[in-house]
């Protein structure tokens, strides 16, 4: 009986505030939760997050309902851990808790003017397709915001013109750079030979994959860059933004590709990035392929055809 009165008093008293304010209360709070929701999206902290939170709603519901003097030593405790318990969530989801600061610094734009982003797409497509066709293993990482310079003080800094010769030869299988990444600032090559740290192997979609698309995936969760990755196996091409790994797909579609996600606004949530990279691959339906053994066939029938015309001519 004690214990309902305490809950039908607890309701009188939220009857006595005004509904303004209980309403701005509520919109702050479901405010606050959402873009902390929106910070770990898509990391393994956003399950525990949930869990956390709902324990933490009905625990404090229990804890003032039972306030009296007959559990005031579940109160006193229940008082003195939720200080412990914030320093215990600040040390666990410590790495979301540092991208999270790194975004609120980000700026919405790619700051290059139209005619920058076109020299970086044909330098890139050109260096790429090279590289592709060749099948030489490449991890280029393009810079936006965030700049990586704890990062690059581990390489070798160049400081050179981009150019597709550049890092055709960077990347040439006996180069002393040809492992590790590029870092690519606006139109200068800034550094190379530079170690990324590598994703868990559960965050990449094909446990296949090897270290230099965990690394891509590893660094493009942790800042705003845009990392390309070009695979010694297949030739594929594929795209690492916001901790998402791209589809694989040929030269001949990584100028497009390339182009739509330097023009997109990097601010953007992560919901519609999502929406336009579903509208993206459609639009390169018939081009983007999977299975490198689907492209090799598509190749030698293309070859097959041309060769049969050249004898019919």
């Amino acid at each position: 009986m004690d214990f309902l009165s305490r809950i039908s008093g607890l309701l009188d008293r939220i009857g006595t505030y005004p509904w303004w304010e209980v309403l701005i209360e509520v919109a702050i709070i479901w405010l606050v939760v959402y873009f902390v929701f929106r910070f770990v999206q898509g990391t393994r902290a956003a399950g525990a997050l949930k869990g956390i939170l709902v324990l933490f709603v009905v625990v404090t519901l229990i804890a003032r309902i039972l306030s009296g003097d007959s559990f005031g030593r579940l109160a006193f405790l229940y008082d003195r851990l939720l200080g412990v318990v914030a320093i215990a969530l600040v040390v666990i989801f410590q790495p979301e808790l540092r991208r999270a600061v790194i975004r609120l610094g980000e700026s919405p734009f790619f700051r290059q003017s139209p005619k920058d982003i076109g020299n970086i797409v044909d330098q890139m497509a050109e260096a790429c397709g090279y590289l592709s066709k060749a099948k030489f293993g490449a991890i280029i990482v393009l810079e936006r915001q965030v700049q990586l310079e704890g990062l690059t003080e581990g390489g070798t800094l160049l400081k050179a013109e981009l150019s597709a010769r550049l890092l055709q030869t960077i990347f040439h299988p006996g180069t002393a750079l040809h492992d590790l990444a590029v870092i690519v600032r606006g139109r200068v090559i800034h550094a190379a030979g530079v170690q990324l740290p590598l994703a868990d192997p559960e965050d990449m979609p094909d446990p296949s994959l090897g270290s230099r698309h965990r690394a891509a995936v590893g660094i493009s969760k942790e800042c705003d860059a845009l990392v390309i990755i070009v695979s010694e196996e297949t030739g594929l091409i594929r795209l690492a933004e916001r901790g998402k790994l791209s589809p694989g797909f040929p030269a001949a579609a990584f100028k497009a590709q390339l182009r739509s996600r330097l023009d997109r606004n990097p601010g953007l949530s992560e919901d519609v990035s999502a929406e336009e990279e579903v509208e993206q691959t459609r639009a390169l339906q018939g081009t983007i392929i999977d299975d490198p053994d689907e492209q090799t066939a598509n190749e030698r029938a293309g070859e097959a055809t041309s060769a049969g015309e050249e004898e019919r001519s």
